[in-house]
């Protein structure tokens, strides 16, 4: 028998998350593989105050107990997101998990997380003392390490309203949606009057953390399409120097090159020849 809370509030859910040790509770896909004996649990599937999609005049707010194919039917969810998360697993994983867990897991192999990470999305997080919203690359710290406080629930996922629309997505695994990522790229462009406005470029699944290097996509701000073309074959080769990879199930060399041939066929495809 499962031991645990069933609150039938957010409050509720707050202040019991605030009086005992217990671990939050949505769709369990990540949980149910993991031996726990002897664990509460919080249940937080039925709260209607985390099912929520809304918007607001910055962000498209998923709130955590949102499931996946639940986003699939939203006209509110980006295309980029839904991109990611439908690829993930099978309908009955999709069916279940959640937007909050997804983050919750602490994984970059996390569908999800990597187009957080690429979007500049933040995440709203609650307890009894109040609110706090968080920038998502300052909320992973490394592999399974968050700046989530013992008392604190994940609310809301906070995705910017403007430039998610001209992107491009791979995901690279072993047997397609039923695989953990082996590398996943998401990559967005702005351009306004034929210069680099922004440009974003995020690895998952190849490190402790989704990888972004913020500085590199600076380089080509501000910069004409032209310029940017002149620059690939330097800020292609900065990059390989950068990433530092992690062996998976595969060589870390491998994952790199897959990383490195994703880049440039983003690049490519955005107009930078």
């Amino acid at each position: 028998m499962v031991n645990g809370y069933k609150p039938s509030s957010l409050q509720e859910a707050l202040e019991i998350r605030n009086a005992h040790d217990v671990v939050p509770y949505a769709g369990g896909t990540d949980l149910m593989v993991e031996d726990r004996k002897g664990v509460s649990y919080l249940f937080l599937n039925k709260l209607q105050e985390l099912k929520e999609i809304r918007v607001d005049e910055e962000y498209i707010r998923i709130g955590a107990a949102v499931t996946f194919t639940e986003a699939l039917a939203s006209d509110l969810v980006p295309q980029l997101m839904k991109e990611a998360v439908s690829r993930i697993a099978a309908p009955a994983i999709r069916n279940a998990g959640t937007f909050g867990g997804n983050i919750g897991n602490g994984s970059a192999k996390a569908d999800s997380v990597l187009i957080d990470f690429v979007a500049d999305a933040k995440v709203r997080l609650v307890s009894v003392e109040g609110e706090r919203i968080v920038d998502i690359d300052q909320f992973y710290q490394g592999r399974k390490q968050l700046d989530l406080r013992s008392n604190e629930l994940i609310a809301e996922i906070l995705l910017p309203k403007e430039g998610l629309d001209n992107y491009y997505y791979k995901k690279v695994g072993g047997r397609n949606a039923l695989a953990i990522s082996r590398v996943s790229f998401a990559g967005l462009i702005v351009i306004k009057e034929n210069h680099i406005e922004k440009i974003a470029a995020a690895f998952g699944a190849v490190a402790g953390t989704v990888l972004r290097y913020r500085d590199l996509e600076d380089m080509l701000t501000g910069r004409t399409l032209e310029e940017a073309r002149q620059m690939k074959p330097e800020i292609l080769r900065l990059y390989s120097e950068r990433m530092e990879l992690t062996r998976g199930r595969v060589s870390a060399e491998y994952r790199k090159k897959v990383c490195m041939n994703l880049l440039d066929d983003f690049l490519t495809d955005k107009g930078f020849g």
